[in-house]
């Protein structure tokens, strides 16, 4: 009952918000076992039933930029081209960076800069792209970052300047702390499980405002992370991802113990973005 009542309450406050806005984490290399197990946070919340959860089960092969491509396009690999880290190119298929500036809205990001070389420039230049503010480009306000280390809680601090400072329609937020920290220790460590923690600790001091804000938020991962410090192939815990979906003015389900495809989630956040859904993107939205 208290937890009816805490959404409940949180529904009628904010009715008049418009909705039509989106902010995706995409955590590099957040395992779903450890997500749901460590971050605490975001199970208060699936626990208060103001958000989703669902067990993601990620594209193949289980690498970076394939799947930076693939939750962008809502294609597989072999279809959008992006087979592994090493293609260097801009992305070819529609996306949602252009679905989203088509259709007039501003589109930002704070991400690794091989998400410049997919859907702004390519190659990335470390000094000319790192920071853009340019409303040609598909990311209209770009943050980028080429260090694997680069601290998460310097990359959550410059996502919330972004939303304060120029209220983005679509926001990506991508923190690189999971995969170095899993490469360095692999996922069974002390160090994996720690991190995870962090980055929920993170979330919890931004989150309520972008909710008040209107936010749709989404938390996934991009792949996960094996004992072996790599991902790449086939197994559940490279594959299996979290994601949480929050949506104020809506009930939240808790978790719904469904399970979903990574070719969902670009027509999910077309769909939350009011706009159109590119032909290209064939998989059904999560949300209704």
């Amino acid at each position: 009952a208290r937890n009816d009542a805490l959404a409940s309450n949180f529904i009628c406050r904010k009715r008049k918000v418009k909705m039509h806005k989106v902010i995706l984490v995409l955590s590099d290399a957040l395992r779903y076992d450890t997500a749901v197990e460590q971050m605490g946070f975001l199970g208060h919340l699936v626990e208060s039933k103001l958000a989703d959860l669902y067990k993601v089960i990620g594209e193949l092969p289980s690498m970076s930029r394939p799947m930076y491509e693939t939750t962008h396009t809502g294609l597989p690999s072999f279809e959008h081209g992006v087979v592994s880290n090493y293609v260097v190119r801009r992305s070819k298929m529609p996306n949602i960076f252009q679905a989203a500036r088509d259709a007039g809205k501003t589109t930002a990001a704070v991400a690794y800069s091989w998400f410049s070389e997919l859907y702004n420039r390519a190659p990335y230049d470390m000094i000319d792209d790192r920071e853009v503010d340019d409303l040609s480009l598909l990311i209209q306000h770009g943050r980028f970052y080429s260090d694997d280390a680069y601290p998460d809680t310097e990359l959550f601090a410059t996502a919330g300047m972004l939303v304060r400072k120029f209220n983005p329609d679509y926001l990506l937020i991508h923190p690189m702390g999971m995969d170095d920290t899993g490469h360095a220790y692999g996922s069974d460590s002390s160090e994996y499980r720690i991190h995870a923690i962090r980055q929920d600790t993170m979330l919890s001091n931004l989150i309520p405002e972008w909710m008040e804000r209107g936010y749709n938020i989404l938390v996934t991962g991009d792949h996960g992370m094996n004992i072996d410090k790599m991902h790449g192939g086939t197994t559940p815990d490279v594959r299996e991802v979290p994601l949480f979906v929050i949506r104020p003015g809506t009930p939240g389900r808790g978790n719904t113990n469904e399970v979903v495809s990574q070719l969902q989630l670009a027509p999910t956040i077309c769909k939350l973005l009011g706009i159109p859904v590119p032909e290209t993107m064939k998989h059904p939205a999560i949300v209704e």
